[in-house]
């Protein structure tokens, strides 16, 4: 056993602990608690760090890994440009990820779960389309969820998606538990999406699903208008499988198909109405906030203070590098304190960037706090001693820096 002590302990699951130590056994957090108390109970060694915070480790609950290396595939593509509407951002990632040579996915995954790391992430739910890549999250000791993607509108197409879905389900995924991301309710039929729903259902595993990310979605769904419906389905080759005028919004339309619970993750939710805000939370739905995305796309600006009000279960995520400056939830954290600065605290963020993420992602039991039986993933910080009426959380925010990573009780290297 290792004891970890530092000027304060932020357990998230209970306030902070002054003078507070967490005490670490084969991987688990043995006990959690002021070190005075920790040392009474044990005479297992001390590492001091005064001056410091511990915290857990953050839970990134959406993001496509396989995409870390898209900003070097777009220049080398000769598609290094600004996309500015969605549809346009939309073909050039197609276009890039059409022109890969092999073995550069893999590449870029590994290097996104190496950046992860350096971030303070320790667990992730990330989005997988190369079912074939699932093995090499063996190489990396981060846990969560890794949901294989499914899009699809053709039927013959789709029962085939659906035999791979189950056979890849059953693979390895290293230390990440198995998920499904039916894509959007306009690139996955509601064929699909009920299958989907019932292999979910089946295998007892959550659903991630990218819900009125954009305004053209919200046209799309009410009337069957806009560039989903002129460029995006003929560039697939759907036109044959244009819905009639469905006068409706994304959420009413997944849970009329059932599709919406509490093991549904509905990323982004921009463009959700008050109306959509109350079916979420009836049907427990957790919301995955990715700020920094959704600005760099020009898609709008998720409604906080309602989602906030309605009670609904929130968690942060950075999505690709394909729309994001970079993996760090620290970014999401600050832009956030931009764009809505009396919505959210300084400890509810860090509750949605480690909790409320572990709990979307179904891994809460294992992972998202500093409590007795978790994996010890937990950060360091430097400098962040608050001062006279600050809370530890905003200390952290406004000053900390981060110093040391563990993972599983194991300090691991930030390069």
């Amino acid at each position: 056993m290792q004891i970890y002590a530092a000027s304060y302990l932020l357990p998230i699951s209970s306030p902070p602990i002054a003078g507070g130590a967490v005490a670490v056994e084969n991987g688990l957090i043995a006990a959690v608690g002021t070190l005075a108390e920790l040392r009474a109970a044990s005479a297992a060694p001390v590492t001091e760090l005064p001056g410091c915070t511990i915290m857990p480790g953050l839970v990134n609950a959406h993001t496509h890994l396989e995409l870390t290396h898209f900003p070097a595939w777009k220049l080398r593509k000769g598609l290094d440009y600004q996309p500015k509407t969605y549809f346009e951002w939309i073909q050039q990632v197609v276009k890039v990820k059409r022109s890969l040579l092999p073995g550069e996915l893999e590449s870029s995954l590994r290097e996104g779960m190496r950046l992860s790391i350096a971030s303070g992430t320790t667990a992730i739910g990330d989005i997988l389309s190369d079912f074939s890549l699932a093995p090499l999250y063996d190489s990396f000791p981060l846990s969560g969820r890794l949901f294989l993607e499914a899009i699809g509108h053709d039927p013959l197409q789709c029962d085939a998606l659906l035999e791979r879905l189950e056979a890849s389900l059953a693979g390895s995924g290293g230390g990440l538990l198995p998920g499904i991301s039916p894509h959007t309710p306009h690139t996955v039929s509601a064929h699909l999406f009920t299958a989907i729903q019932a292999l979910a259902g089946r295998l007892g595993i959550p659903k991630a699903v990218h819900l009125s990310e954009t305004a053209e979605e919200v046209s799309f769904m009410h009337d069957t208008t806009g560039p989903f419906a002129e460029l995006l389905y003929p560039m697939a080759h759907w036109e044959q499988y244009l819905p009639h005028p469905r006068r409706t919004t994304s959420t009413r339309y997944l849970d009329e198909l059932g599709v919406l619970d509490r093991s549904t993750l509905a990323v982004h939710a921009v463009h959700i109405t008050p109306a959509d805000a109350a079916v979420l939370k009836e049907r427990g739905v957790s919301v995955v906030l990715c700020p920094r995305s959704n600005d760099q796309l020009f898609v709008g600006c998720a409604p906080h203070h309602l989602l906030k009000a309605a009670g609904i279960p929130l968690a942060l995520g950075t999505d690709s590098l394909a729309s994001n400056e970079s993996l760090s939830l620290w970014g999401e954290i600050r832009y956030l304190q931009q764009i809505a600065p009396d919505t959210f605290t300084a400890c509810e963020l860090l509750a949605m960037a480690t909790l409320g993420g572990a709990r979307a992602l179904g891994i809460e039991t294992r992972t998202g706090s500093l409590q007795t039986g978790k994996r010890a993933d937990f950060l360091v910080f430097s400098g962040s001693d608050p001062g006279p009426g600050e809370s530890p959380c905003a200390a952290l925010l406004e000053r900390g820096k981060l110093e040391q990573v563990y993972v599983a009780g194991e300090s691991l290297p930030r390069s």
